[in-house]
């Protein structure tokens, strides 16, 4: 049985292998008891000796409670190249019943669709298990377990360090016009704060996934997650504290988990809020603003004063138009599973995304392919009538369209409704010639399995 699942298929975390962690990179600075059965799991992975391992494996066996579950697939998934790994694949075949060998995606989503059953010191062991990747992971989880408003087991490594895709802190920015490196066909991700206009290319973001910065007089996080082709702008003020942002190296359902430097909490990408950690249920939440998937040609006739990220970011990396997540991009597959996809679009057709504040529970997704036949789109969340304008490039701007129905649109600047009333077209707002102002709604483009991941009860248009 052994040699047979030691033929099904490996899946190293994007190539790598991770040896197993020494007892020295584990030793616990949480004071648990010694009697927790976590500590099976962790000296498991600390010994080297094939006897120790032997016995812990048929201690573990004999106090085996489906609370064991994840722990055990967690030790077979950073083990798997290991016997400590197959023979856990082999147990935790033995006690579920479910014949999976070595394939950690179908684990997982035997686990995640089932009710979180977790071990009172879990959150200590995944401190432990994750803490000599980087000694920082260990401030993620331990002492926590109590503070998730998401699923701790669903909480994965993304294969990297804290802030190893290194955000842009304060990066260079240069005018339009000497971004001789940008053609007009480009993709960008435009945002305007407080009049000031600013162009980030989608190739050297998809290097850094993050930039942290002051615009327009207005301290700004962008997150922008390759994976589930997400990217969302936020004010990084709340209550008066800046919240400096990072990448945290973890992913929750293919979703970018982000990091606060004051203290280890991490963060929803899509909500803005903490998830785990000492800032949840605090009332944090960081305020959306706008930003636009657009090409440079159209951005920069659009805005002409704008500036645009320079190359020189101080990193060496291939900017290059396509280059980071060539791979990725290339096909509809997924770099990391979630408990399910939803077959009423491709995984990674792009979508847009609503969810407005005052109707948390009620998202709606737009397929953009849907849109861009329909550059004029209206319909109501709640009692809150709203109106979506794409442009020639495809762009989804989205405005309040409170006791207005629009009849044309030029995909560019100008909009008529049904009185006969033209509007001008912003990005912070829509204007008529009388002066009427309808504020723009902060949505963002997303792969559809991403946000149907995040939101499974999702409305969608297409």
């Amino acid at each position: 049985m052994l040699h047979m699942i030691k033929k099904r298929l490996l899946i190293p975390l994007l190539g790598v292998s991770i040896a197993f962690l020494t007892h020295q990179q584990l030793q616990a600075q949480e004071v648990i008891s010694q009697d927790s059965d976590v500590h099976h799991f962790i000296d498991l992975v600390t010994t080297s000796s094939k006897e120790t391992q032997g016995r812990i494996l048929k201690t573990i066996e004999k106090k085996w409670n489906s609370t064991f579950e994840i722990m055990a697939l967690e030790v077979m998934y950073f083990g798997y190249s290991s016997d400590v790994g197959f023979k856990m694949a082999l147990l935790l075949q033995k006690k579920t019943k479910q014949n999976f060998g070595l394939n950690f995606n179908s684990w997982y989503e035997y686990l995640w669709n089932k009710e979180q059953n977790l071990h009172p010191d879990y959150a200590y062991f995944k401190s432990q298990l994750h803490k000599s990747l980087d000694p920082k992971f260990e401030n993620y989880f331990q002492y926590r377990q109590a503070t998730g408003l998401i699923r701790l087991d669903e909480i994965r490594w993304g294969g990297v360090k804290q802030d190893g895709i290194p955000p842009l802190r304060n990066p260079s920015m240069i005018p339009a016009n000497r971004a001789s490196y940008l053609e007009d066909d480009h993709i960008v991700f435009g945002i305007k704060v407080n009049g000031e206009a600013r162009a980030y290319p989608k190739r050297i973001l998809a290097w850094h996934e993050m930039f942290v910065d002051e615009v327009g007089g207005i301290p700004v996080t962008g997150v922008y997650c390759t994976l589930c082709g997400t990217v969302i702008l936020y004010k990084s003020e709340v209550n008066g504290t800046i919240h400096e942002m990072g990448t945290s190296g973890f992913l929750y359902r293919s979703n970018k988990l982000m990091y606060d430097k004051a203290t280890q909490s991490l963060w929803s990408t899509l909500e803005g809020k903490p998830v785990v950690g000492p800032l949840v249920s605090k009332g944090i939440q960081m305020e959306y603003l706008s930003v636009v998937t657009t090409t440079w040609g159209e951005w920069k006739k659009r805005h002409p004063e704008t500036q645009v990220l320079s190359v020189n970011t101080g990193y060496q990396r291939d900017y290059g138009e396509g280059i980071a997540y060539q791979a990725y991009f290339a096909d509809d597959n997924l770099m990391f599973n979630v408990p399910s996809v939803d077959g009423k679009l491709k995984n990674k057709q792009s979508i847009l995304a609503i969810r407005l504040p005052e109707y948390p529970e009620q998202p709606l997704a737009i397929s953009v392919k849907y849109l861009k036949k329909n550059p004029i789109y209206q319909s109501t969340i709640g009692d809150i009538r709203f109106v979506v304008f794409t442009d020639k490039t495809g762009a989804n701007r989205v405005y309040d369209a409170t006791n207005v129905t629009f009849k044309k649109y030029d995909q560019h600047t100008t909009a008529i409704d049904a009185r006969g009333e033209t509007w001008t077209v912003y990005e912070d707002r829509i204007e008529n010639t009388s002066g009427k102002i309808l504020p723009r709604i902060h949505t963002f483009n997303a792969f559809w399995f991403g946000w149907q991941a995040a939101y499974p009860d999702t409305k969608l248009v297409k």
